[in-house]
């Protein structure tokens, strides 16, 4: 793709005949060579048959995703550097920090096709969030480029924004639940109800993804790709809802069929919702064909199986009692999506051959949708080539032939009408469940920086100074309130802390030396109050006064956090919040609304709630 932009942009410079016809030769070399690579790649990453499951039982392939790849990003030297450069700490003393990060990112690149792949996933996700709140200040990048690939296309695609490493880990998320859901053993109770989970899961991923990150610098994660995703999940998920329901169905009486009927009629319905998705415009160029043709297969035959169950309703259920008419006419009713030609419901509920003559009708028409999606399967050589879906579609088509055939009567002279369309309708609407990242626990691995409320890369605060205190006949002479880190909150005029320097707004971090970020309230009162009469050396930092306004918001978030990660929406909004502008170079972010600052004062003079004077 480089060297074509570059013979384009030969081409159009070059103002010499013979020059423009070598490059436009070459460029339909590159362009033909292109196209092949393309469609190979194309072939693999819409491969249906790797990620199915591997029982000898017959069920329709699902569609999974495969997973974005990425390059290796080597973040030592940068993080090292900042490190020093903002937290004034010795960035090699951090290397073993650093390696951690790197190896848990490396990890992530390959997760196994299970849980423990999903938990790594999530692992890494989490991070992020102490990564960009530690490294990733709003008016400037860390200067390391994310390299990812697109899922569908195989495009390679690169920022430095967190978000769009963040984004990729999330679509990762999602593509991962496919692959546990297409791998499931839908023949079985325990298999659909998985599959039901996984694809509900991808959903939930998928749509979290689309509301929460914009201006995707790759097609797949672009809103149009994601809404057709989430469609796709949810066509998946009704279709194993319908075969749950044939699993768990052990009567076959007229109601049973009915429902039967019903539900692959609402599986139809969403799939011809995703082929429209998966068709428009802006979509279609990057959608791979065997995934349309797929969806466009499975409407058709969900049609078909719905008429196909309506059939078997009406012929091989025995004719309604007068006892029985008001319940069986109130469901039959409701049925069609319109009235059926010819007599009306409450003879053809009693009639045997009115019976009889409405079920050929559908499955007439069952069986022309049969042969439909049997024609669109063939139109795909990726679909050729699946050998289990081939059979599904036979082995339904011969079905209604059979069933035609039995109750099909040579005498019969009369034209068999068109059936009308199945009301859908469902027992089970399916969930988009949204991700669950306080599910997996993580701590910081850079904790030793310090309280994100304070250590963070959007505060800045003068370097840190050592203060020496001695005890007056009044004590120290300050106020503390809070934990990690204790904040120094008021300064007694004329006491010892006055006359020694220390301000309000101060953050202990060392008490002799002894490093107090993470101290509580309690612990650090235990150092001041065990000092001898040569005093104590207390350091501190003070925030620089643009970085005071709304601290004291964050620090109450971080406390109440427990050091953990909270909902991570949350969290998104609250790392943007503070910042003046999103930078130029940040064209990828987290959608996110502003909120109001509330001013930053420390309260002077008698001590207040939770505050203590020495």
């Amino acid at each position: 793709m480089r060297m074509r932009a570059g013979a384009e942009n030969l081409f159009k410079a070059t103002s010499n005949h013979k020059v423009k016809e070598t490059v436009a030769l070459e460029l339909s070399y590159v362009n033909s060579n292109l196209q092949l690579l393309k469609e190979e790649l194309e072939e693999l990453n819409s491969c249906m048959d790797v990620y199915q499951n591997e029982s000898e039982s017959i069920s329709v392939p699902m569609i999974p995703l495969g997973l974005k790849e990425t390059k290796e990003v080597d973040l030592m030297a940068p993080l090292k550097d900042l490190i020093h450069e903002h937290y004034g700490e010795d960035g090699v003393s951090f290397d073993d920090e650093i390696k951690e990060l790197m190896e848990l990112r490396q990890a992530m690149r390959t997760p196994s096709r299970n849980e423990a792949g999903l938990e790594l996933l999530m692992e890494y996700y989490n991070q992020l969030y102490f990564l960009d709140n530690r490294f990733f200040p709003p008016n400037k990048t860390l200067g390391v480029f994310f390299h990812w690939y697109d899922s569908l296309t195989g495009v390679p695609s690169h920022q430095r924004a967190l978000a769009f490493e963040k984004g990729s880990v999330l679509f990762n998320i999602g593509a991962l639940h496919t692959q546990i859901g297409a791998r499931q053993d839908r023949t079985t109770l325990q298999g659909v109800d998985r599959a039901i989970e996984a694809f509900q899961k991808a959903a939930g991923a998928f749509n979290y993804l689309k509301e929460n990150f914009s201006n995707a610098p790759s097609l797949d994660m672009s809103t149009a790709s994601l809404n057709m995703l989430v469609r796709l999940m949810i066509a998946q998920v009704q279709e194993c809802v319908f075969e749950k329901v044939t699993l768990t169905s052990a009567q076959n009486d007229f109601f049973t069929q009915l429902q039967f009927s019903q539900e692959a009629a609402r599986v139809e319905e969403v799939y011809s919702l995703v082929h429209q998705t998966m068709t428009q415009a802006h979509v279609k160029d990057y959608v791979p064909f065997s995934w349309a043709t797929m969806v466009h297969v499975k409407s058709e035959h969900f049609k078909a199986l719905s008429h196909y169950y309506a059939a078997l309703a009406l012929c091989d259920c025995p004719p309604v009692s007068d006892a029985d008419l008001p319940e069986h006419e109130k469901a039959f009713v409701q049925f069609h999506v319109t009235v059926p030609e010819g007599p009306s419901l409450h003879l053809v509920l009693q009639d045997q051959e009115e019976r009889r003559k409405l079920g050929k009708a559908h499955l007439k028409k069952a069986i022309m949708q049969h042969e439909e999606a049997m024609r669109i399967h063939s139109l795909c050589k990726i679909l050729r080539k699946m050998d289990i879906l081939q059979e599904v579609l036979s082995f339904a088509h011969k079905r209604s032939l059979s069933k035609y055939s039995e109750i099909d009567h040579e005498e019969d002279f009369f034209e068999t009408g068109d059936a009308p369309d199945i009301h859908p309708k469902t027992n089970q609407r399916p969930e988009i469940k949204s991700p669950n990242f306080s599910q997996v626990k993580v701590t910081d691995i850079f904790h030793r920086l310090g309280p994100l409320s304070v250590f963070s890369a959007k505060n800045k605060w003068h370097p840190a100074r050592q203060v020496h205190l001695v005890r007056g006949e009044n004590g120290f002479g300050f106020t503390l309130r809070g934990d990690s880190p204790v904040l120094i909150a008021g300064v007694i005029p004329g006491g010892c802390a006055s006359e020694a320097g220390l301000k309000e707004g101060d953050y202990i971090v060392s008490v002799n030396g002894e490093d107090c970020k993470w101290s509580k309230h309690a612990e650090v009162v235990q150092l001041l109050k065990s000092v001898g009469e040569d005093g104590v050396d207390i350091g501190v930092v003070t925030l620089q006064s643009s970085d005071r306004q709304n601290i004291a918001d964050r620090r109450s978030v971080a406390m109440s956090s427990g050091g953990g990660l909270l909902n991570n929406k949350e969290n998104s909004r609250k790392s943007l919040m503070n910042s003046k502008g999103a930078s130029t170079l940040l064209a990828w972010g987290k959608k996110s609304k502003r909120s109001k600052s509330s001013a930053y004062s420390f309260p002077f003079g008698t001590a207040g709630e939770n505050e203590s004077v020495y």
